[in-house]
């Protein structure tokens, strides 16, 4: 569990009125609508699936054994081609998969799919970032379980919202979709630090090879959008009017800021969980930023940064500091863009995988996993005696990494404890976007995690929430 300097409880409770108290309520309070199922271990679950081609795809192919009833997508062409191969045919693969996407019913809107299909018992939720909240808010309200594709919000005020709901909905299970959270590996890291194999742990390092997408580049002009594509709801909640180009669809909408949250958000939901998870740091109060240029429409090179920012930065170091860790205060340094930390001396350098990595840097050594937890690597006199004699304490998941999504069917289900539920995933979420935050105010920031306010920078607290189009606001 995560010991905060505060406890769960007070977690989003404190920080209402700073984010607007009565919406935060007014939501977390709304009556489910329509009466959920009670599920038996023999039970098939009803599942949905907003944004169901690239990951969507995926994770649908983890529930294959289960009834996917609906679809919601903008664009079922790209849909269509999750079931082809490298060289564009068919995929005997994903027929099975393929066979219940046929018999799902379809929609464009999500919202129409909520409003028009009563059978949903869960749903899978994997669109662009800027559409996470939305979608979720709107199935929790309606009493259905919500699995989220990392990372489950956008924002510190997105994320506290979807944990007031949870909580207020303690029957709903609820998952973000950062698969090493189940993994054997990843869990034998935890034990592991918390054991002490590598005494007490002061200083972790992070560093991922992305964004493999666009990023520290200015927006680029409109194309037609595709006949097959619905580009009024993919930008959804986005307070912006741009016009369709590739460069910001199916994929790489990761890049840009009115859509997704850069490779700190995207990778950090991997990463950063095993350091937030081992320690319990609680959350950061201090966080500084330093990095490549911003992509903007005007004036880039300017060192102020464009006065639109579009695309994030290309690169960036990342310092967290958590002074109310229980054990002390700990550092955490990020690292995206392909940079990485410095290899320590007796260490080589090929146990630092370029890909990315966890370092926790103790008082007797070192461990270093790779980017899902895998493959952790001690390094120092005595630790593998002490590993050794460091007992399993964390329940394993059924099919580990791979079993992410049906550890959620079991849990509807009553059969086994859910991975990584909002609970836990909140706290990590947001220390993921607080770098955002400290990114766009471009100078280090203080954080009062019980006020859920920027102390030292008053104008960057407009970055712990977002602008919404028109009939999308949170």
């Amino acid at each position: 569990m995560i010991d905060m300097d505060f406890s769960r409880r007070d977690f989003v409770a404190s920080g209402a009125a700073a984010l607007g108290a009565a919406a935060l309520s007014a939501s977390a309070e709304a009556a489910p609508r329509g009466k959920r199922r009670k599920l038996a271990p023999s039970d098939t679950v009803n599942v949905a699936i907003i944004g169901a081609g690239g990951m969507g795809n995926n994770n649908a192919n983890n529930l294959v054994s289960q009834n996917i009833v609906a679809l919601a997508d903008v664009d079922f062409e790209h849909v269509a081609r999750a079931f082809l191969d490298d060289k564009g045919q068919p995929n005997p693969e994903r027929d099975p998969l393929k066979a219940k996407y046929d018999a799902a019913a379809k929609y464009a809107d999500y919202r129409r799919m909520f409003d028009a299909q009563k059978d949903i018992d869960a749903v899978v939720i994997a669109t662009p970032d800027h559409h996470h909240a939305a979608a979720a808010k709107m199935a929790m309200e309606r009493g259905l379980h919500v699995y989220v594709q990392k990372p489950m919000a956008y924002s510190v005020h997105e994320g506290r919202l979807l944990l007031d709901l949870a909580r207020k909905n303690p029957k709903l299970v609820t998952q973000m979709g950062n698969q090493g959270h189940s993994g054997d590996d990843g869990r034998r890291v935890v034990e592991l630090i918390r054991g002490g194999v590598i005494g007490r742990v002061r200083e972790v390092h992070v560093w991922t090879n992305r964004p493999v997408w666009p990023q520290g580049i200015a927006k680029p002009d409109p194309v037609d959008t595709p006949a097959s594509l619905d580009w009024d709801m993919w930008l959804g909640p986005a307070s912006v009017d741009w016009g369709y180009n590739p460069d910001y669809g199916h994929f790489n909408w990761r890049g840009w800021v009115p859509f997704g949250v850069g490779a700190l958000g995207d990778m950090g939901a991997h990463l950063i969980d095993f350091p937030v998870w081992a320690l319990e740091p609680g959350l950061p109060t201090r966080i500084e930023s330093r990095h490549s240029r911003w992509g903007g429409d005007t004036n880039p090179w300017d060192r102020a940064g464009p006065e639109v920012l579009t695309s994030y930065p290309l690169a960036s170091v990342t310092h967290y500091e958590f002074a109310n860790a229980p054990g002390g205060p700990v550092t955490m340094i990020w690292y995206d863009g392909g940079l990485m930390p410095p290899t320590p001396k007796g260490i080589p350098s090929s146990r630092l995988d370029p890909g990315g990595g966890v370092m926790f840097v103790g008082e007797t050594g070192y461990l270093i996993h790779e980017t899902y937890g895998e493959n952790p690597i001690l390094f120092g006199e005595g630790v593998a005696d002490k590993a050794a004699a460091i007992p399993v304490s964390l329940p394993r998941i059924s099919g580990g990494i791979g079993g992410h999504e049906m550890n959620w069917i079991r849990a509807i289900r009553g059969e086994e404890g859910i991975s990584n539920p909002f609970e836990m995933a909140v706290p990590l979420n947001e220390t993921m976007v607080l770098g955002m935050v400290a990114m766009k105010a471009d100078q280090p920031i203080a954080y009062d995690g019980r006020a859920v306010a920027v102390t030292n920078v008053l104008g960057a607290n407009q970055y712990l929430t977002r602008e919404y189009r028109k009939g999308w606001e949170l």
